[in-house]
């Protein structure tokens, strides 16, 4: 069986302090846990119930980085 890369922005949610977890080529893809290990697993199983239920093999998109601006508040 092959594999395939997939990011995963990972951000913590300020109100419940859980990490919150979007893969960016697929979709509507994301998840929720209150530590890493977690939400890792809790990724993998998405990604797999995703591929399974579209069937898609390729990515809808590529990343390709990520940039922070800091703007005045």
């Amino acid at each position: 069986m092959t594999s395939r890369p997939y990011t995963v922005v990972i951000e913590r949610d300020p109100d419940t302090g859980w990490l919150v977890g979007e893969v960016v080529e697929l979709p509507s893809c994301y998840t929720q846990a209150p530590d890493m290990a977690t939400l890792e697993a809790n990724i993998r199983e998405v990604v797999e119930l995703y591929l399974e239920v579209t069937g898609e093999v390729d990515p809808e998109s590529i990343f390709v980085g990520t940039m922070r601006l800091d703007i005045p508040a």
